[in-house]
């Protein structure tokens, strides 16, 4: 059998199929960990159960798509292409979508720091998975009451959190300065302290278990009658029986030549990164203002978020870098470090913010595993031992209809 990307999601299955005892191929044209999974925030976002698209998003999204201190960028001439699936999308943007949406995820996502652990066991990528607190910052209580649908889902949820004020904040992280007057403190999360790194140690491990590592694109997957019989690869036919497609924001093209109806569209995530910095926050912060994440990791800081919609070609632009650091200086003041390095990468955005995971309708032995939004890396062990135990014929324990690959077919 054979699973198609080498992110977090593809890297997973294959693990979790190869503990399993099956033979096993994963497919990528890039090194393993070097694409989304390479430049995501490195938190292990548990709590993260309702999408962007939410109450209030469609009187907000105009005014923050045209001003450049917002966390949103939009390409104008990527506008044509992208207003088919923004239309869908933005009919999901009510109180009552974000709560299906929530409910749904939760079981994927709720227990990602046990879930990450219980994958890397044993092997050498255990030492990237770290417990933590998850912090939200908000520049005064105002902040944190206006998003008190966010907070009371939460709590409907079963997730614990403690409200700091500004004093009690600063005791808690002294690293913060004034900006942060509110701060909304979760246990019980994690975060990866090299992403990128991480997922090649989980790759390292899959292949010393028997996994094979082919480097190449696939541009097709041969089918007959009804059955997987192999992947296309430069010319030639990787002959197998079974397929993961797990290759996020860039799945629809496999897919589509499945008969799967995938609304999907890539969207733009960021990050920089402060090396060697000055000083070290205690836990990922998400600074609410600015709709990023503030992350330690190893040997360096990394601010990530934005939502950015531009298409694959577009080239990086400046307006994220330049927020990132301007609310930066505002949430660390007295930071200094070495060197900065940016990013920019491609999350796999669907109209319902739901992933695909589970069989593909009509094909036997074909299965989908991407659209996981902004929770790829949070939701990815889990998606990975919930496809071995599909293919390996076993029923997963969550409900997994919320998630059907055919769900948006005709």
């Amino acid at each position: 059998m054979a699973v198609i990307g080498a992110g977090i999601v593809g890297v997973s299955t294959a693990l979790w199929l190869a503990r399993d005892g099956q033979n096993v191929t994963l497919v990528d044209r890039s090194a393993p960990g070097e694409a989304t999974s390479f430049g995501n925030a490195g938190l292990l976002a548990s709590a993260a159960t309702l999408p962007v698209p939410g109450p209030g998003l469609l009187r907000k999204a105009p005014r923050m798509a045209l001003d450049p201190r917002e966390p949103l960028y939009l390409r104008l001439r990527h506008l044509p292409a992208l207003a088919p699936w923004l239309f869908q999308y933005l009919r999901y943007a009510s109180a009552s979508a974000a709560r299906t949406r929530a409910d749904a995820i939760l079981p994927l996502i709720g227990d990602s720091l046990a879930d990450h652990q219980a994958l890397a066991a044993g092997t050498p990528a255990e030492r990237y998975v770290q417990p933590c607190d998850y912090v939200y910052g908000y520049t005064d209580r105002s902040g944190f009451e206006a998003d008190r649908f966010s907070w009371d889902t939460r709590t409907a949820q079963g997730f614990d959190f403690s409200v700091m004020d500004r004093d009690a904040f600063r005791k808690y992280d002294p690293a913060y300065g004034d900006a942060i007057g509110c701060a909304v403190r979760m246990p019980n999360h994690g975060r990866i302290s090299d992403p990128g790194a991480y997922v090649k140690a989980l790759a390292s491990a899959a292949e010393r278990l028997g996994v094979k590592f082919v480097r190449g694109e696939v541009t097709g997957i041969d089918k007959e009658r009804g059955q997987v019989r192999g992947l296309c690869i430069a010319g030639e036919t990787l002959a197998c029986d079974t397929v993961v497609i797990a290759t996020g924001a860039w799945s629809k093209a496999l897919t589509r030549s499945l008969g799967l109806v995938v609304p999907l569209h890539p969207e733009s995530g960021f990050h920089i990164e402060l090396w060697e910095p000055s000083q070290t926050p205690r836990a990922p912060l998400m600074f609410e203002v600015g709709k990023f994440v503030i992350t330690p990791m190893d040997g360096r800081i990394r601010l990530a978020g934005m939502v950015g919609y531009g298409g694959f070609d577009a080239p990086p632009p400046e307006a994220p870098y330049r927020m990132f650091l301007r609310y930066l200086k505002k949430a660390l003041p007295d930071l200094r470090w070495k060197e900065t390095t940016r990013w920019m990468g491609h999350r796999p955005a669907m109209t319902d913010s739901l992933p695909m995971i589970g069989p593909v309708p009509g094909v036997v032995g074909a299965y989908t595993g991407f659209g996981h939004d902004h929770v790829g890396l949070t939701a990815g062990p889990k998606t990975g031992r919930i496809l071995a135990q599909m293919i390996s014929g076993k029923h997963p324990n969550i409900d997994v209809a919320p998630f059907a690959p055919g769900r948006f077919s005709r």
